[in-house]
């Protein structure tokens, strides 16, 4: 009996009926991953690039109609217009708008200020209209959650917010137009 477990490792070492199936688990884990993270890659790619349209259109529609003043939700209703693929744009967005000194752009903070999961009726950040002339900064801050949470890249943009969400920020810098 001693003999035959000895010899068991041997035995098991000369046959290969079993060799695909080990390549096989081998593989596709890692291939797996891959493919699903590539899927959420583009996912969130086509999420940033639809943001940065949205708000490019929704700033040049600010910046020929100077005449009427708009509040955060009609700007953010433009963006969310055109947008179109974002989930839940309206209430995963928040907006900060300001104006900009030409010779002293330090008063634009560094980190975006994106909307609090928790609260999302949370006021704008800073959103002031513009006067004729002058440089705007707008920034808009979208919070994602990622396709699959626990797999792949979804993990590792769960886990950059506290809320399991990613976030994405487009800016656009624009003037002003005199009425």
């Amino acid at each position: 009996m001693f003999k035959r477990i000895l010899s068991f490792p041997f035995r098991f070492r000369r046959r290969d009926d079993g060799g695909p199936t080990i390549e096989f688990v081998l593989v596709f884990l890692p291939f797996m991953v891959l493919l699903v993270s590539a899927y959420e890659l583009g996912l969130m790619m086509t999420r940033h690039v639809m943001l940065e349209r949205g708000l490019d259109m929704a700033v040049r529609e600010v910046r020929l109609n100077t005449g009427s003043d708009l509040d955060e939700q009609d700007l953010r209703r433009m963006i969310c217009n055109a947008a179109g693929i974002i989930p839940d744009c309206t209430t995963t967005m928040r907006l900060e708008m300001r104006p900009i000194d030409p010779d002293n752009w330090s008063n634009i903070p560094r980190q975006a200020s994106c909307i609090n999961v928790s609260e999302p009726f949370e006021p704008a950040r800073n959103f002031n209209n513009g006067a004729d002339n002058e440089i705007m900064v707008l920034r808009a801050c979208g919070l994602f959650r990622p396709m699959l949470p626990e797999f792949g890249l979804g993990y590792v943009l769960s886990r950059s917010h506290s809320d399991r969400h990613y976030r994405l920020v487009s800016m656009s810098a624009f003037v002003m137009e005199p009425s």
